[in-house]
């Protein structure tokens, strides 16, 4: 990112196509319909929600020697669209074949997004859509101030409340998680 000399204003470097972004995605941006929008909205309690579940999706493939990573805010292309998911988990062989490319090109096998007082639920619905078109398998939809989280697959939609388990996941099978511990 490059700052002009007045200070409020912030150049990014030529983008005029998925392609222009797939090789040199602006932190914090998503190509989106043709534009460039800054993904706004990031709460504290966004963070820590974030941070927990990509903690313990990491500690899970660990224990259980699954391999793969687990990512936060990094860049993957949908069939349309430039996006930065908030907590992605990318499967050991996809790791040994994309290894360091700028933005996965198709979506991860398991995102999450964590819902920003700025999103509406329609909007993360159809984004959930989007990336089980693009190559993922499961969405995780957490909404932090109802104390709800959504599984999107193919086929079907789970839904968890506080005081519930999530024990669904196509991706990590065997993982469990309780929503209050996710939610803090």
């Amino acid at each position: 990112m490059l700052v002009s000399e007045h200070k409020d204003v912030i150049l990014f470097p030529e983008i005029h196509s998925l392609e222009d972004y797939v090789a040199n995605p602006p932190e914090g941006m998503e190509w989106v319909d043709g534009e460039l929008i800054e993904k706004t909205g990031m709460t504290l309690k966004h963070s820590e929600i974030q941070f927990n579940l990509g903690f313990y999706w990491r500690s899970y493939i660990n224990s259980n020697q699954q391999g793969g990573k687990v990512y936060t805010e990094v860049p993957c292309r949908t069939k349309k669209q430039g996006r930065y998911p908030d907590v992605a988990y990318l499967t050991a062989e996809l790791v040994a074949q994309f290894g360091d490319v700028p933005t996965l090109p198709q979506s991860f096998p398991l995102i999450a997004e964590i819902v920003s007082p700025t999103d509406l639920a329609e909007d993360l619905f159809l984004k959930a859509q989007e990336y089980l078109q693009s190559g993922c398998e499961e969405v995780w939809l957490v909404f932090p101030e109802s104390r709800l989280v959504f599984i999107v697959t193919q086929n079907q939609i789970f839904g968890f409340k506080a005081g519930d388990v999530v024990n669904c996941s196509k991706v990590l099978p065997g993982f469990t998680l309780a929503v209050n511990e996710l939610l803090g």
